[in-house]
């Protein structure tokens, strides 16, 4: 064979394919795109699989802090020294509320009596007398009940003293109580005001009603009544 076959077939060996004119070419370009493709999508492989630092994945465990937000609030992690406080009374707006309530009930007593009256053919001043008696007695009540109301929250237990004709004094161990209430009714809700209501172990019902609070004042004492709850709880246990 001649030089040019020769030649010819050594560059077929090595790999390189005839073309119609004659010329020779290296290898496929396909072999040549599909090394490279490889190449190019196991470098793609690798970075899709790296971590990624800005990924929530990559982020790095909850704190201790964030952990004891979580957890229920500890008997031991309680002051009660900052808890208690000293004798308070109620706002005097709760007086406003009193005497509306003896307003209505004594209007409503006068109407009935005025009725009576003007059926049985008495006098027609009866109603309006009634009336007017029954609301000076009622505000006169609410002014004297506002003078005697008083609470403390102690160390050991929630103080209450009032009473006009008879004075009644109740003492409410924070062992005993088992949920605090803030609540707010149409009337107080006008003139501002909220009641805090202490429900305790055994009983069926409200045993102690402070009322004449602001909504401040109320969730503050409903926090504070809670968390001497929880530190009282801890201690019996102890």
């Amino acid at each position: 064979m001649s030089d040019g076959d020769g030649s010819r077939a050594d560059d077929t060996e090595a790999g390189e394919a005839p073309v119609p004119d004659g010329t020779t070419r290296g290898p496929p370009a396909d072999d040549t795109a599909t090394d490279r493709t490889g190449r190019a999508t196991a470098t793609i492989s690798e970075a899709a699989t790296a971590p990624d630092d800005t990924s929530p994945a990559s982020e790095s465990p909850a704190t201790g802090d964030d952990r004891t937000r979580t957890e229920p609030l500890q008997p031991s992690d309680i002051d009660v020294a900052e808890l208690t406080g000293p004798e308070r009374s109620l706002e005097p707006a709760v007086r406003l509320v009193w005497i509306l309530r003896a307003a209505v009930s004594a209007l409503v007593l006068g109407t009935v009596v005025g009725a009576v009256a003007a059926v049985f053919d008495l006098p027609l001043w009866a109603g309006p007398a009634v009336f007017a008696l029954l609301f000076v007695l009622g505000a006169g009540r609410a002014h004297l009940r506002y003078e005697s109301w008083s609470y403390r929250v102690r160390t050991d237990s929630l103080f209450l003293d009032r009473g006009v004709l008879t004075q009644v004094r109740t003492v409410v161990p924070y062992v005993r109580i088992q949920h605090v209430d803030a609540s707010r009714g149409p009337v107080e809700r006008a003139f501002g005001l909220a009641t805090v209501v202490v429900y305790t172990a055994g009983s069926r019902g409200a045993d102690v009603t402070i009322p004449g609070l602001t909504p401040e004042r109320a969730d503050d004492l409903q926090e504070r009544l809670k968390r001497l709850a929880i530190a009282a709880e801890g201690e019996d246990a102890v």
